[in-house]
């Protein structure tokens, strides 16, 4: 069976992640997040290499704690984000492989 006729069956697990990774890039806040972890910010209160920490992550967006945490949660189960918790504060990146699925299923719908 071809890639494209198993992303076309609708009880595909492939379409069940994908909807998952849509929906954790269709807020502007989880957008703004991505971006945020995909550029080289400057002004990090925790300077690390191995990702970025969340303290960061709430003064970039303006958003509490909570907030910043749902949101994080969302990006890191679509499998967008890695997480790691040091000490008390969780630091995040971007997970590269995470938006394979996606590219695969955007190259297939964009001939």
């Amino acid at each position: 069976m071809s890639a494209v006729l198993a992303l076309a069956e609708p009880s595909s697990p492939d379409l069940e992640t994908l909807a998952a990774v849509f929906k954790a890039l269709s807020d502007p806040a989880r957008l703004r997040i991505l971006d945020y972890l995909a550029s080289d910010p400057d002004g990090k209160c925790c300077d690390t290499e191995r990702g970025i920490c969340a303290c960061d992550l709430e003064a970039v967006t303006g958003l509490s704690q909570p907030t910043v945490s749902h949101h994080m949660k969302l990006l890191v189960a679509a499998g967008l984000v890695s997480a790691a918790r040091r000490g008390k504060w969780m630091y995040y990146a971007v997970n590269s492989s995470g938006f394979g699925a996606l590219r695969e299923f955007l190259q297939t719908i964009n001939r």
